[in-house]
Parts: structure tokens; sequence; C-alpha cells
């Protein structure tokens, strides 16, 4: 794909910028580049087929998948496992199966402008964000490794609420399964 056809989410390179910056508050290249990343792994997924995600960040990446896909936080869809990973997996949501793609460190070097910005060579304003997209949009999903792999469902279903009890302590609805008062007044 030339880098003129360049999409991200079926936008145009620079119309996905623009889409983060408003939703997110700027052009921040960890969300454009999980926007490659968020399509890279969906192309290796088949059509057609619910999905879930797992961000192992909880830094840009899950407003990339928030913007890209059906996964939200608020829907149950979007999990994250902030291990300080760029990492993402969409996997189908009754099989385990799935696709886990991460920013490959060994790659890098091959775009000195995102290895300087993810890397923190570079303090933020020293930093030319400008070169760093053009190394997105040109590079990014070189700089990407992708395996398959299985997520075990059980450990990501959604818990449904269930009764709704009101804590002694604070007098607010919460979970009733959590126990005889609220998570937050057990310091939970």
């Amino acid at each position: 794909m030339s880098t003129e056809e360049k999409s991200i989410g079926g936008y145009s390179f620079e119309e996905y910028v623009e889409i983060v910056k408003t939703f997110h508050g700027s052009s921040a290249p960890g969300v454009i580049l999980g926007g490659v990343m968020v399509e890279e792994a969906k192309r290796h997924l088949p059509e057609g087929k619910l999905f879930d995600a797992i961000c192992e960040t909880r830094v840009c990446l899950p407003d990339a998948v928030q913007l890209l896909t059906p996964c939200t936080i608020g829907n149950g869809w979007l999990y994250i496992e902030d291990f300080g990973r760029f990492a993402i997996t969409l996997y189908d949501k009754e099989t385990g199966e799935g696709i886990r793609v991460h920013l490959d460190v060994d790659k890098l070097p091959q775009a000195p402008e995102i290895e300087a910005w993810f890397m923190k060579k570079k303090k933020k304003g020293e930093q030319n964000l400008d070169k760093i997209l053009k190394e997105i949009k040109e590079k990014g999903e070189k700089l990407l490794s992708v395996s398959r792999v299985h997520v075990r469902p059980d450990r990501y279903r959604r818990l449904k609420t269930g009764p709704v009890a009101i804590c002694p302590q604070c007098k607010e609805a919460y979970p009733a399964r959590d126990g005889v008062i609220c998570r937050a007044c057990s310091s939970q």
C-alpha cells in the first residue's frame, strides 16, 4: 500500500489524526500508532466475528481500540491489563483465538523519531511530532510483530451486575456480590 493510500479504520491517515486529536485531546503518537496496530490485528482476524480486546497498557492504546472497534471499556469488551507493554490482543470472544500485536523494539532503529519518542530518548519539547507522524504513516506496520494467541475466555468473561445492595457506610448502591459493604468502603 502506498503512503497516499494508507488508511486507518476506513479513514485517511490525516483524517484519523484529526479524529484522535478531537477524542484524545492531542495528536498523540501512541493513539496514532495504536490505530496502525488495531488495523494490523484486524487484518489477521476472520471477517464478521465478534471479538474482545485486551490492551497491555492503560496509556493511549485503549483510545485507539475504542475509536476503531466496537470494543469499549463501557460495554465490557475492552480489558486493560496494565503490564506497561505497548501491545493489544483482539480475540474471538467465544473461542479465545486471537491476534496479539506489539511494537517490536528490535525494529525501532528503522524509525529514529519513533524510537526517540517511544524510548524517551528525547524530552517531549525536543520531539518533532510531524516527523514522528510521518514515520508512523510510512513505517508503522513494519515496526510491529504479530502472533497468534489463545486467551482463556473464562478469564475475561464480563460479570453480570446481579443484585444491588446499599452500602451501610456510604449509603450508595453497589453490587451485592462484593460483600456486606461496598469495595470503596472496605478499602479495596
